[in-house]
């Protein structure tokens, strides 16, 4: 059982990270047999054979191995634990958000990290992040649309690089290089649950209460995840490939919520109803969703006569999730006893559908080699809602509503060619020209009119009661839309040795859209050898995120009633009437100004790197805050729009600073005696700054002046992810045998309140995941392990902030909040 006044866990989790680094002093004389230096990365440079410490920015590179090596079968949780520098943190209770998970580079938004996949643009989710999570407001791509059996590595660059690939490379670019096998294939089957203990602080009961205040910890044995997968490679032709991955996934939902000593029945003639004392008090999930997932994906390539080369992938996956909100209490006005007489928990099950299917060819024309492809990506999210009502259709409501949902559409047509010139140089200049062509949409459907409508059933007081389907009211056809929009860009990337020591490169892109104009992009980046085993690197440049489409034509209205007089409240658009007349406008870019500088060592076969990197961002896009005041409402209806009372918007206006610094040491180990290993050190710190906020002239002028961007978002922004996180990892293998060990050191995070007495503190902790392996055969293998090993959790709120109960801990929390998870692993070579 995790607790704050036990500190054993943290020191022996310490002492484990402690040994990787003696280990690794150990090794830095001894002998290895394999080269990790010599790996060829293509992300962030368009020179063939760049290596992955000849580059002048970062790259780091995970492994296919690497990313089966845990028992959470995610890409976005294996990149959390492999890189220091990008968190996962697994929010709950967050409406969508529960179902497509945000993953934030560098602390950035989801949204100003770039995804590729074998280095064309991926698409983009349909959902966009609404709740209070790290990224509320940002659009991001899901990668666990992508199964990792068909991932032969990733390349995660650490630099900006909208120059290079466009939009949205504001914090780096994350590339998922896809297998090209012709032959062989693997099968892996694994199961796991979680074996936990969590504490909560006590919720303090009505001073008359006559049921016991429950207890403050408890024990789970919950979250059982069960997962199959395959990839297979084929030939085609004589020198094609055809490589096919499927996967399949069982994940059930895992329960940590706290006790709920609050009354829960209306009482009989003055007195308690009995049911007080019977009634299940653990009444909320909150924690990992129940997901059913199935994904194919089918990647091929080959060479034709004339040396012409075709390519293609696609991929589909079904995602069928299942989250809660709060649990609704029998005597609450917005139950209705004669359908839920013991209360009800409302379910959101999002479905979602994702496809995608890119196809390409690239051939020689003189010097030039080129390469011309067109992609097609499509996300669409409906909600169902479950074991709900809606209050105001009274004992007739139903309990299941189709609420609507949304799609989001990428069509994208590159065309690019490179070539290399001798001009005099050390090395030939190598030159990249290209074109892209990109259409965007996105569409919003209305749900059933029984999930939005308001049936005019009255409260028991006489007072309306708020209308649609509760815990998630269906879209009104007033929110319904279908756009699209147009993308052009050119661009131009040079790279070359200046000298035998200095690399040097520079980029410039220009891009058009149809919606808000035009965008320039630069880079400039270099890399000296002071010596072979030690170099500089650095860079700097502009870059740009185009607001996304989710963002600008998301809408959300629900009808509530205040003091019985019906009003509209939710997300407005910014281009609609009533947002405008607050101030909003239409949508512009994010800008950004980058600059990183770092320095390279070759230690033997191990390398050190350290790189710092400083990012000023202007006019990033944010959420407002919920304008409902009283005088916002008046002076709404005062320029003519009656019946709304305010809302929230999307709107440019927040500038931040954001710094820090980078730190990767990799060594490898072969001993006769003891076998392989490989040693990683890592760390990273990264802060961030608000350096101004949103303000609007028509806002301005009320008093008091409401606030559009306040406390809580901006400290979310500054200390709601770790400053510092460190990992220390090895992998072992002799003979049968391997092992894996490593340690996570995330820092403290912050959960902040309007009122600051309220704020509260997660301290630092230390997560150990261990695994071990061993070959029954030549082609079959079984692992068991363990993530989080000693059962870490958030520290829990204080009663204060869980008055509920239904809520013990954080949401920022960046390891999420379900605890030890222990399962084994089968992988049979095809």
């Amino acid at each position: 059982m995790q607790s704050p006044s036990v500190p054993k866990k943290q020191l022996l989790a310490l002492a484990i990270g402690a040994l990787f680094t003696a280990a690794l002093a150990q090794a830095q004389s001894a002998p290895v047999a394999d080269d990790p230096q010599s790996t060829v990365v293509v992300t962030g440079t368009r020179v063939a054979k760049r290596t992955v410490l000849d580059t002048t920015a970062p790259v780091d590179i995970i492994s296919a191995e690497a990313l089966k090596i845990g028992g959470v079968t995610e890409i976005s949780q294996a990149l959390s634990v492999a890189l220091p520098s990008l968190n996962f943190p697994r929010p709950g209770m967050t409406d969508g958000t529960d179902t497509i998970r945000p993953a934030a580079l560098r602390g950035l938004a989801p949204d100003q990290t770039l995804v590729l996949v074998n280095s064309k643009r991926r698409h983009a989710s349909s959902l966009v992040n609404l709740n209070g999570t790290i990224g509320r407001g940002a659009a991001s791509v899901d990668l666990n649309t992508i199964p990792s059996a068909i991932v032969k590595n990733i390349e995660v660059l650490r630099d900006g690089a909208s120059a290079q690939y466009g939009s949205d490379a504001i914090a780096g670019v994350i590339n998922l290089r896809l297998r090209t096998d012709r032959d062989g294939g693997e099968a892996v089957i694994g199961y796991g649950k979680r074996i936990t203990e969590y504490s909560f602080s006590p919720v303090p009961r009505p001073a008359d209460a006559t049921w016991g205040a429950g207890p403050s910890e408890r024990k789970r044995r919950d979250g059982a995840n069960a997962n199959f997968s395959v990839w297979k490679g084929l030939p085609w032709g004589e020198s094609g490939h055809v490589t096919i991955a499927a996967e399949y996934k069982d994940q059930k939902h895992t329960e940590r919520s706290g006790y709920d000593t609050r009354q829960q029945y209306p009482r009989v003639n003055g007195a308690y109803d009995p049911r007080e004392q019977t009634i299940e008090r653990f009444n909320a999930w909150y924690g990992e969703p129940e997901l059913k997932q199935s994904t194919v994906f089918v990647n091929a390539g080959n060479t034709l006569a004339g040396g012409v080369k075709v390519y293609g992938w696609s991929s589909y996956q079904k995602r069928e999730g299942k989250g809660s909100g709060f649990f609704r209490r029998a005597l609450q006005d917005n139950n209705t006893l004669a359908i839920y007489p013991d209360g009800f928990l409302p379910f959101i099950a999002p479905e979602v559908d994702d496809f995608s299917a890119t196809g390409g060819v690239s051939w020689t024309v003189g010097d030039w080699e080129l390469d011309s492809s067109i992609g097609y990506g499509k996300n669409k999210m409906d909600y169902t809602i479950e074991n709900t009502l809606n209050r105001s259709l009274g004992a007739s409501s139903k309990t299941v509503f189709n609420a609507g949902g949304f799609s989001y559409d990428q069509l994208t047509y590159n065309l690019s060619g490179v070539r290399q010139l001798a001009v005099g140089l050390a090395s030939p200049l190598n030159v990249a020209l290209g074109f892209e062509a990109r259409r965007e949409g996105y569409k919003l459907e209305a749900g059933e009119p029984d999930s939005w409508r308001n049936g005019g059933v009255l409260l028991p007081n006489g007072l309306p009661t708020a209308s649609g389907s509760q815990v998630f009211p269906g879209f009104m056809p007033s929110d319904a839309s279908n756009s699209h929009r147009n993308a052009y860009s050119l661009f131009a990337d040079l790279e070359a040795n200046l000298t035998p020591d200095l690399l040097a490169s520079a980029a410039v892109r220009g891009e058009h859209y149809s919606d808000f104009g035009n965008n320039w992009s630069g880079k400039l980046a270099s890399r000296y050898s002071v010596t072979p085993a030690f170099a500089l690197r650095g860079s700097v440049q502009n870059g740009f995120r185009a607001p996304s489409p989710q963002q600008q034509n998301f809408s959300s209205i629900s009808t509530i009633f205040i003091s019985g007089t019906p009003y509209e409240v939710g997300t407005l658009k910014p281009t609609s009437g009533a947002a405008q007349a607050l101030g909003a406008k239409p949508l512009e870019a994010e800008k950004s100004v980058n600059f990183s500088l770092g320095a390279v060592a070759k230690l033997g076969k191990g390398s050190l790197t350290v790189d710092a990197f400083h990012i000023k961002i202007r006019d990033r896009i944010v959420l407002s805050e919920n304008l409902t005041a009283d005088n916002v409402r008046l002076y709404l209806n005062q320029q003519g729009f009656t019946g709304i009372s305010g809302g929230r918007f999307f709107i440019n206006g927040v500038n931040t600073t954001t710094k820090g610094v980078d730190v990767v040491l990799n060594y490898p180990y072969v001993s006769p005696q003891l076998g392989k290993f490989d040693f990683t050190v890592a760390g990273n710190y990264t802060d961030t700054k608000v350096t101004k906020l949103p303000a609007t002239a028509q806002l301005s002028a009320l008093s008091p002046a409401p606030v559009l961007f306040g406390r809580v978002n901006v400290l979310v922004y500054e200390q709601g992810s770790p400053k510092t996180k460190f990992t220390a990892s090895s992998n072992w293998s002799l003979g049968d045998w391997g092992a894996t060990v490593r340690a996570t050191r995330y820092g403290k995070v912050l959960t902040p309140d309007a009122n600051p007495a309220r704020d509260h503190v997660s301290s630092a902790k230390t997560l150990v995941d261990v695994e071990g392996r061993y070959a029954i055969s030549k082609r079959l293998s079984v692992a068991l392990g363990a993530d989080n090993l000693f059962d870490q959790y958030a520290n829990p709120y204080p009663a204060a902030l869980n008055a509920s109960g239904n809520v013990p801990s954080s949401n920022y929390s960046p390891f999420g909040r379900s605890g030890r998870f222990v399962y084994a692993r089968l992988n049979y070579t095809l």
